[in-house]
């Protein structure tokens, strides 16, 4: 029997409901079989946006993977900012902002940002290797920053239109990174995501980025597009040390090549050869 004090969830397989989160709402999508989830995607907004910004990339992820629960989180603190009408929120506050706020900014949301992590797959019980964070602009900001600071927290991170608040300084264990941007995003230039990735490569780390012409600061189709791309055909490391190490090591004969006889004729070559 479960111990959990926490009331169930009710939901139809395939449908959508508003939850709530370690008090705040969140939208779910849930998987469309009434089996459990076996994936988790997490997907955190921009700064004076809500949950309800995310949905184009939470209905495709959910169209692709119909076993997935695809979560999509409200920030904590209301938006500092205009948000025409609508409630908007912040992971962090834009004002005055620079590159060492930044930094002392994130730092100080990352825990309640992790919370929630680690909160979202302990209720849908999957495990982190099989939980990844979409973020978009300061989505993707906190999504970056927090498998850097919480080794294990998931598998994949897909940042879209974002950067790293401070030079990454270490590869985050088994976890791949995917960076999609716009060439032309003024908001948040591409030039810092560029720099990360080959950073993280020369740490060791497992990374993509793509960088796409004509594409400004949005969560465009193309990204989400490129974003399912790479969910789908890039193999991780780990996934590589794995079957290398799985693979059974079978026996044979080298070949006159590989002993050095490569060049020197024997008695059973045939003339024919020249």
């Amino acid at each position: 029997m479960s111990t959990d004090p926490r009331p169930p969830w009710t939901h139809q397989p395939g449908a959508e409901s508003l939850e709530t989160v370690m008090g705040r709402n969140a939208l779910v999508r849930w998987p469309a079989t009434p089996e459990p989830a076996t994936l988790l995607f997490i997907l955190s907004h921009g700064v004076g946006l809500s949950a309800e910004a995310m949905k184009p990339l939470a209905e495709r992820l959910a169209a692709e993977y119909p076993q997935a629960a695809v979560v999509s989180v409200n920030a904590p603190r209301p938006y500092e900012g205009p948000t025409s009408g609508r409630a908007g929120y912040q992971w962090f506050s834009p004002q005055g902002l620079d590159e060492a706020l930044r930094k002392e900014r994130v730092a100080a949301a990352l825990p309640d940002f992790i919370a929630v992590v680690r909160w979202l797959t302990a209720r849908f019980a999957v495990p982190w290797q099989h939980t990844a964070l979409f973020g978009f602009s300061q989505g993707a900001i906190m999504s970056l920053e927090a498998v850097q600071e919480e080794p294990h927290l998931a598998g994949r991170v897909v940042a879209l239109s974002g950067r790293h608040a401070t030079a990454p300084e270490h590869a985050p264990e088994d976890t791949t990174v995917h960076l999609l941007h716009g060439m032309t995003d003024r908001v948040v230039p591409p030039g810092p995501a560029i720099d990360a990735a080959e950073r993280l490569v020369a740490l060791g780390g497992d990374v993509t980025a793509d960088i796409l012409p004509g594409i400004g600061h949005e969560l465009h189709p193309k990204l989400i597009a490129k974003a399912v791309e790479q969910l789908r055909t890039f193999i991780p490391k780990k996934v590589w040390r794995q079957a290398m190490a799985e693979a059974p090591v079978l026996p044979r004969q080298a070949s006159s090549t590989e002993l050095g006889g490569g060049t020197r004729r024997t008695a059973c070559d045939s003339d024919e050869e020249g």
